[in-house]
């Protein structure tokens, strides 16, 4: 018998091939934003020059006044964040952080813990207006600048995504996060529980990056990534890396990995003695940048939306 492969249950030779043209991105534009084949195309929204949007307003980020009186179905008992979040009000930890200032009430009576268990959100405000009922989940591709933080509001004041989306886009929250200096690929949703299913590393959403970077690496370093390593007692996991091209001592590497920990592409680079000097998503799960313009936001099909969202729950877990 021989000896068992290092790499376990995914030997060096079943990794998937790389054709020349994938190594150097030549069928890149030719590839749809979502892997599915569509019949028409989405709502696509222009860049937005900087500058221009105002700051959002302190309080509730998504009540709506004309429907405040809408009914509410009962359903299955979840926590009040969870249900708020899947409104569209805020994330989960952001609701916490309400509740916590005294700003969400049920039936006039002010909640003090974010464990309360409710089958609807019937009766329930924030800042004493009544919630909406929650909408379809509706998914956004924004390519992202360098120079933009994803965050609603900077305490000094510099600029965010929020400054350049559309106004009349819906509450929208980042699903992940790029740092100031990283561009490409930001996918922004309605939907508090869809944002955080697709971040958890259990989900296994892979997320694919372009770095270029300073220095010397090797394929066979790079391909040594696939077992994950530890930094700093920080343990990454496998990440998919291919060597595309050298220009003088700048490489461009290609990366994919599910987990998504802070910095962990330009960590683990560094970790090689690579200096990253330009970094770029372009993809996330399915949904590709492509052509996308720098600054524009393009609305995901609903079909094609609800066709992903099926295969991850029926995923092996």
């Amino acid at each position: 018998m021989g000896a068992p492969s290092r790499r376990g249950d995914a030997p060096k030779d079943a990794r998937p091939k790389r054709s020349e043209n994938d190594r150097n991105g030549d069928d890149r534009a030719e590839r749809p934003r979502f892997d599915r084949a569509r019949a028409d195309a989405p709502k696509s929204y222009p860049p937005r020059r900087p500058g221009g949007r105002k700051p959002a307003p302190a309080g509730p980020v998504n009540p709506h006044p004309a429907r405040a009186a809408a009914a509410h179905s009962d359903g299955e008992p979840q926590r009040i964040a969870k249900l708020l979040a899947r409104a569209g009000v805020a994330s989960r930890r952001e609701i916490e952080r309400m509740i916590e200032e005294g700003r969400i009430a049920r039936d006039g009576v002010v909640l003090d813990t974010p464990a309360t268990i409710l089958t609807s959100l019937q009766g329930v405000t924030v800042d004493g207006i009544a919630v909406a009922a929650p909408e379809p989940t509706r998914l956004f591709l924004f390519h992202k600048p360098i120079g933009y933080l994803t965050t609603e509001r900077d305490p000094a004041g510099r600029p965010t995504i929020y400054d350049r989306l559309p106004t009349d886009l819906p509450r929208l929250m980042p699903i992940g996060r790029l740092d100031m200096n990283t561009e490409g690929l930001l996918l922004l949703t309605s939907d508090g529980g869809f944002k955080r299913q697709m971040e958890l590393p259990a989900t296994g959403v892979p997320r694919t990056y372009r770095a270029r970077a300073f220095g010397e690496v090797s394929q066979q370093q790079l391909e040594d990534l696939f077992d994950g390593l530890e930094i700093d007692g920080i343990r990454y996991g496998r990440i998919e890396a291919n060597l595309e091209r050298r220009t003088g001592r700048n490489q461009w590497i290609e990366m994919t990995l599910t987990e998504g920990k802070n910095r962990e592409v330009r960590r683990v680079l560094e970790h090689l003695d690579l200096k990253v000097n330009r970094l770029i998503r372009t993809s996330y799960g399915p949904f590709h940048l492509n052509d996308l313009p720098v600054g524009a936001v393009e609305e995901v099909r609903q079909h094609d939306l609800d066709h992903f969202r099926a295969s991850l729950k029926a995923a092996p877990k």
